[in-house]
C-alpha cells in the first residue's frame, strides 16, 4: 500500500485527504499544519515530524503559490517524490529557479487533474481515435490559465515547444450569483473581466483561451470547448465527421448517470460513449463524486502507480512549468494588448 502526506490543511488539501479516506489506497498517512487541526489522520506541525514518523512514499504540496517552490525544493533534497499544487511557483524567475533547482531529479510531478475529468477525457479519447481526423485547433471556455493551456495542448496533441501569444481584455457588467462559498444573498451587476488568446503552436495548431472572471462558479456562464479536427469537430457534447463518402453525421456524446427516476442504484456518473464506442468509465463507481473528484481521485491513484514503478510520471513538471509561463505570457499580452512568443524551454 502507498502512503502519501500532504502539507497544508487548506481547502484543497481537504480534497486530498477526504478522497484518500474513500479510496484507501494510497492513504493519507498525515497532514502537516502550522496549527492544531481536528483531523481523522495524524496533524503535525513540521515536515520535518511528518517525514520521520508517517514516512510517506509522497508529499501533495497544497500550499500559497509562493511556500511551493521552497517546499519542493526541500523534499526532492531529502529524495520524497512530489506532487506540487498548480502551480509550481508563482512567477517566471520562480518558475526558472525551481527548474534549476529539481528539474532534473525527475521527483516531481504538478497536481494538473484536468484532463482527468470525465468529459475532457471522453472528448481525449474520441479525439485521439481519429474520429475527427488531425486536430488543428481546440477553444477553451471555462477555466483558467495553466488549467486552459494544459487543456489545448492535450487536445492539439502539442509538446512544449514555442507558442505564439496573442491575447486582449475587455470589461462588461454581469450578475455573480454564485461563488465558491456558495449563493450570494444580494448579488449585484459588476464589472467583469473577459481575457482572450489565441495560442500558434510551432509545427501547427492553434488554440483559443476565453475566461471570465468566477466563470468556473457563475452558472450565467456556459463553458465552452471546441476542437476541430482535419475531420470533422467536437462541440461540448456533439461530434460532426465524415462518416462515410457524401456522409457528414452528427452524434452525442452521452454521459450515462444513475440515479434518475426509477433508477435505484444511486446517483453517480458511470460511463460516456459516443454510438457503440464507450470512451471513458467512472473508475470509482460508488463513491457518488462529482467530476473534479473524480479527477483528483484519479491523479492520486496515478502518482501512486508512478512512485511504485507502475505508471507514467502523471504530469511532469515540465509540463507543468510550460504551462504556467505560456499562461503568464497570456497574461503579459494582455495587459499590453500585444503579441508576445515563448521561446524558452523549461530546461535551458
Amino acid at each position: 500500500m502507498t502512503s502519501f502526506a500532504i502539507v497544508g490543511s487548506g481547502w484543497r488539501a481537504e480534497y486530498f485527504r477526504r478522497l484518500a479516506t474513500a479510496l484507501g489506497d494510497p492513504v493519507c498517512a498525515g497532514v502537516v499544519s502550522r496549527g492544531p487541526k481536528d483531523l481523522p489522520v495524524p496533524v503535525f506541525t513540521s515536515l520535518d515530524e511528518c517525514l520521520a514518523r508517517a514516512k510517506p512514499d509522497f508529499v501533495v504540496t497544497a500550499t500559497p503559490w509562493q511556500v511551493t517552490p521552497g517546499l519542493v525544493v526541500e523534499l526532492v533534497e531529502r529524495g520524497v517524490p512530489v506532487l506540487a499544487e498548480t502551480p509550481p511557483a508563482p512567477d517566471l524567475d520562480g518558475l526558472r529557479r525551481l527548474w534549476a533547482a529539481v528539474g532534473a531529479s525527475g521527483l516531481v510531478q504538478v497536481a494538473e487533474q484536468y484532463t482527468r475529468m470525465p468529459a475532457h477525457a471522453a472528448r481525449l479519447a474520441l479525439v485521439r481515435s481519429g474520429t475527427i481526423g488531425d486536430p488543428t485547433r481546440a477553444d477553451v471556455s471555462s477555466t483558467h490559465q495553466y488549467h486552459a493551456v494544459s487543456l489545448i495542448r492535450a487536445y492539439l496533441g502539442a509538446g512544449r515547444g514555442p507558442v505564439t501569444v496573442r491575447a486582449t481584455r475587455s470589461t462588461a457588467p454581469l450578475l455573480d450569483p454564485i461563488d465558491r462559498s456558495g449563493w450570494i444573498a444580494e448579488p449585484r451587476v459588476a464589472p467583469a473581466t473577459t481575457t482572450i488568446a489565441t495560442l500558434s503552436f510551432e509545427g501547427g495548431g492553434l488554440g483559443v483561451y476565453d475566461f471570465t472572471d468566477n466563470q468556473w462558479h457563475n452558472q450565467l456562464l456556459t463553458r465552452r470547448l471546441l476542437v476541430r479536427g482535419t475531420l470533422g469537430e467536437v462541440r461540448d457534447q456533439e461530434v460532426v465527421h465524415l462518416a462515410d463518402d457524401r456522409t457528414i453525421t452528427r452524434t452525442p456524446l452521452v454521459r450515462r448517470q444513475t440515479g434518475y427516476d426509477l433508477d435505484l442504484d444511486g446517483y453517480d456518473t458511470d460511463h460516456i460513449s459516443h454510438g457503440p464506442t464507450v470512451l471513458y468509465r467512472n473508475p470509482f463507481q460508488g463513491q457518488r463524486w462529482n467530476d473534479e473528484e473524480i479527477a483528483i481521485a484519479t491523479l492520486l491513484r496515478d502518482t501512486a502507480r508512478w512512485v511504485e514503478d507502475a505508471g507514467e510520471p502523471p504530469y511532469p513538471l515540465a509540463d507543468g512549468v510550460h504551462d504556467h509561463r505560456v499562461a503568464l505570457a497570456v497574461e503579459e499580452a494582455a495587459d499590453h494588448d500585444r503579441t508576445t512568443t515563448v521561446t524558452e524551454e523549461p530546461w535551458s
